[in-house]
């Protein structure tokens, strides 16, 4: 037996190849939303993908002032994030944030679902979220995902 056709060729930067996905928000949920997209921006829908590899596409989000929650998720969901300090913890509830910037309701519930170490710091910088329809990468020719 060939003991070089049982080897297995672990993928690094030289082999990928990054493209990069326009998705629409309008009438999404977020939850399923942002699953497709860390699922994209992670890699595992190619064939190529790695876990310690940065293999995912850039994805651009566009119309994110028209996603949408399920149930009384806009009145009873709350970020809490804790200071450090006594008396430090703050909640933030999403109705507030999502009039503030609806931007960053996307980007918390996509951080969620990336690894939580350096890898997972680098692929976050691969996601733009935009409110309305137009984005500034058209240079980059991007295709639409449905």
């Amino acid at each position: 037996m060939d003991s070089l056709s049982l080897k297995t060729i672990s993928y690094n930067k030289n082999y990928i190849i990054k493209s990069w996905i326009i998705m629409d928000a309008t009438d999404q949920i977020l939850g399923r939303f942002s699953s497709k997209i860390a699922f994209i921006m992670l890699g595992k829908h190619k064939p190529f993908f790695s876990y310690h590899v940065d293999c995912g596409d850039y994805v651009i989000v566009i119309n994110s002032d028209n996603i949408r929650l399920t149930g009384k998720k806009w009145n009873k969901k709350k970020y809490i994030h804790y200071t450090g300090y006594p008396g430090g913890q703050k909640e933030i509830p999403i109705k507030r944030l999502f009039n503030k910037d609806s931007r960053d309701i996307i980007y918390k519930a996509v951080k969620g679902m990336l690894p939580k170490n350096r890898l997972g710091r680098l692929i976050f910088k691969n996601l733009y979220v935009y409110k309305k329809n137009e984005h500034k990468h058209q240079a980059q020719k991007p295709i639409k995902l449905n």
